[in-house]
């Protein structure tokens, strides 16, 4: 479980096709990570299978890779990178699992006032569990909704704080990223089609 609170931003070293799917070797400064340990790689959780002096590896699984864009990540890439929430911490964001719904595409990226908005297509699976105010997963990032289309398009406002500590200020018109929705959402959902399928049976 996460937060969508980035705590550093990696660089991706390389990414090799394994077996199993896609091998990446992320560049970070923490000196004190464990193998198994969870880590969202831009919203994406994966599991540490390797340590190195200053980076690590993990395996993207195919499923993983059908759900994300990191088929297309090359060497230099930066990332943002959160380690998995402990108990006790501060939830600064919103709950976050680290499972990837899709990849969304930006339309559009404006700059008000001392904010940068931006306009963001996103799978249904998204837009159905998006509210105005409600939250979504960008890159890993926590972000308030600020409209929902009815074409499926968020519309978001990102602080110069936040475009300073992840990679979304380097995020352009046509760019993919990788987008979780709302769990609350989710189970919502799920649980009134439930409903409806009882009383229509």
């Amino acid at each position: 479980m996460f937060t969508g609170m980035i705590t550093a931003i990696g660089r991706l070293r390389s990414a090799e096709a394994s077996a199993g799917g896609l091998r990446l070797a992320i560049e970070a400064d923490w000196d004190d990570l464990v193998l198994g340990e969870s880590i969202a790689i831009d919203g994406a959780c994966l599991t540490v299978t390797a340590l190195h002096q200053g980076w690590f590896e993990v395996e993207v699984v195919t499923t993983t890779l059908e759900r994300t864009a990191f088929g297309a990540y090359v060497p230099g890439r930066r990332v943002n990178l959160e380690r998995a929430l402990a108990i006790g911490d501060r939830l600064g964001g919103h709950l976050v699992q680290g499972h990837v719904d899709g990849v969304g595409t930006v339309l559009s990226v404006e700059e008000v006032g001392n904010a940068t908005v931006i306009e963001l297509s996103v799978p249904a699976a998204v837009a159905e569990v998006s509210i105005p105010m409600g939250s979504v997963t960008v890159e890993g990032v926590s972000l308030t909704i600020n409209a929902v289309h009815a074409s499926g398009v968020l519309r978001l406002s990102l602080i110069p704080f936040t475009l300073l500590h992840t990679t979304l200020g380097e995020r352009r018109p046509g760019h993919a990223v990788h987008v979780e929705g709302d769990t609350v959402g989710k189970y919502v959902k799920q649980f009134t089609m439930a409903h409806r399928a009882i009383r229509e049976a």
